[in-house]
């Protein structure tokens, strides 16, 4: 076939190739340039200089040879002397391109069949990238295609404009797919990868979930009901917590329907899945609670900093709190996003007396006081010397049995004990070459310090050095559960905020940085929300 043999044909081409791929008509026209100047080179040298072009109007054809201008001469194919190209072009210069138009030419089998695989890789990129714009913005939805075919477990589904993958472990387990079946999934990463761009979906994220209840529930998709945290057993089991911005909707019961029509849709789709649809509140304890359903919840504790509950059920009610193999508590801790303990009333008996026992031996021996003296410290909710150290005396004296004197006593004993721990304290400091100047920053006890020493924390620099995580500690979460590495003050009752100031201090005290510039706190600001915790105590 002559290049400019049949313009329109070519442009007929362009057209049909872009329509069935879905991709612009230039890059086409552009991909069949491309393969012109590859045929061209064929004939004229590789290392020619081809320049084509194709008008995508008239489909004109049009080609050149394009020559360097340049002062000697190094390779004759493509450089022209300036004095030659002076003589076609008067005002060539240096560093200039001289182009000598070409014939049209005929393409040989070899030729066409090269031409063709330029313009088949041209158009596959083209399509590849045109399916990587699509699909990138497109995260976080869910698709509908078939299945194409089934490879080691995973599931090629074919999206009509493209293929995406749902891995095995993306798949709710016993879960079977065959050539042709339709299949919702939802979108859950789009990657440029050598290949061309993959696109991988889920059926096990907890945000398919989620998108599909957004489907069955109007409230949801306008807004009015906002699904807060979802945790997912995949196949088996799934809590799901919602709340309204409406008083007037019921948030749960707008998501069961009538007669369980919307959940059961949703059911439907992730294979008989159990839902569980709890009403969210921004208390932790009745969250809780409603969490542990169907279980009945006798008490619960919260330990804030650690962000852990400990939630106390009748005797019989262990197993359905737990749940089957720790089913229900995993959900629920993975709903809340703190970690769950379980205890029966019973075991939570038996701790408290185990901790009253310790407590009154301690107080026994630390004070020097009979059986009887130390148990009724214990039993007034007394937990520790310090707290007998520092409280007002008034506290102690109230006590049945007690007065003025022997509660006087008692709080020079305790600070006699405290003193006597901060001298040994302060002995294996020194042992272990911790500086005096670290007494400097607010904070900072004798006891800190051994346990700085013990972690070669030994100076202000070194101080200053470190982050609140190596003090208090940090928590990491993954699949569920939550992974806890202790700080060096893993044993005082220092919060972040309590390390993070601390840290300034030393930064401060050694010049890292200026009081002058840290951020300004508003006075006022501080204030409101100091009579603002008063009132809430009160």
């Amino acid at each position: 076939m002559a290049v400019s043999a049949n313009r329109l044909e070519l442009l007929q081409i362009a057209d049909a190739v872009a329509r069935e791929k879905s991709i612009d008509r230039m890059v086409v026209i552009e991909a069949m340039q491309d393969a012109m100047e590859k045929a061209a080179k064929g004939r004229y040298g590789a290392e020619t200089e081809i320049k084509v072009e194709i008008n995508p109007r008239s489909g004109e054809t049009r080609m050149w040879r394009l020559l360097e201008i340049v002062e000697q001469v190094e390779e004759n194919s493509r450089q022209i002397e300036l004095k030659q190209a002076q003589i076609k072009s008067p005002e060539a210069k240096v560093g200039d391109f001289l182009t000598e138009p070409l014939p049209p030419m005929e393409f040989g089998r070899i030729a066409a069949q090269s031409a063709k695989q330029v313009i088949v890789q041209k158009v596959r990129d083209a399509e590849r990238e045109r399916m990587y714009d699509e699909y990138i913005n497109r995260i976080g939805e869910i698709v509908n295609g078939s299945v194409k075919r089934v490879e080691y477990g995973n599931v090629i589904v074919d999206l009509g404009r493209g293929e995406a993958i749902i891995r095995r472990d993306e798949l709710i387990p016993r879960e079977m797919f065959r050539y042709g079946d339709r299949v919702r999934a939802y979108v859950y990463d789009v990657r440029r990868e050598q290949r061309g761009p993959q696109i991988f979906l889920s059926r096990t994220h907890p945000q398919f979930m989620a998108k599909l209840f957004m489907q069955e529930v109007p409230e949801i998709y306008d807004g009015v009901i906002t699904i807060r945290s979802i945790a997912r057993d995949p196949g088996s089991r799934a809590k799901i917590a919602v709340t309204s911005s409406d008083s007037s909707i019921d948030p749960v019961g707008a998501c069961v329907g009538m007669r369980g029509s919307r959940v059961q849709a949703v059911v439907g789709e992730l294979q008989g899945e159990k839902i569980d649809i709890i009403p969210w509140t921004d208390g932790i304890a009745d969250l809780v609670v409603s969490a542990l359903q169907p279980a009945d919840v006798a008490k619960v504790v919260l330990d804030e900093q650690a962000e852990r509950i400990e939630v106390v059920v009748p005797d019989e009610q262990l197993s359905l709190a737990i749940g089957r193999r720790g089913q229900n508590v995993r959900l629920a801790s993975q709903l809340i996003g703190w970690d769950i303990d379980i205890l029966t009333e019973q075991e939570e008996s038996e701790r408290r007396q185990k901790e009253f026992t310790e407590r009154s031996t301690l107080f026994m021996e630390a004070l020097d006081v009979d059986e009887m003296v130390a148990q009724l410290l214990a039993s007034e909710g007394f937990s520790s010397v310090e707290e007998l150290a520092y409280i007002d005396t008034n506290e102690i004296s109230s006590i049945e049995g007690f007065d003025e004197e022997t509660a006087g006593e008692i709080q020079n004993r305790a600070a006699e004990y405290l003193a006597a721990i901060d001298r040994a304290h302060d002995e294996e400091r020194k042992a272990l070459g911790v500086e005096d100047e670290l007494y400097e920053i607010a904070g900072l006890t004798a006891a800190m310090l051994v346990a700085l020493g013990k972690d070669d924390v030994k100076n202000v620099e070194d101080f200053a050095g470190c982050a609140s995580d190596d003090l208090i500690g940090w928590s990491e979460r993954k699949d569920g559960e939550t992974k806890r590495f202790d700080g060096t003050f893993k044993d005082f009752p220092v919060s972040r905020e309590e390390a993070e100031d601390m840290i300034m201090q030393a930064r401060i005290k050694a010049g890292w940085i200026k009081e002058e510039d840290l951020p300004a706190v508003d006075v006022e600001e501080v204030a409101t929300d100091e009579a603002a915790t008063d009132e809430a105590s009160a």
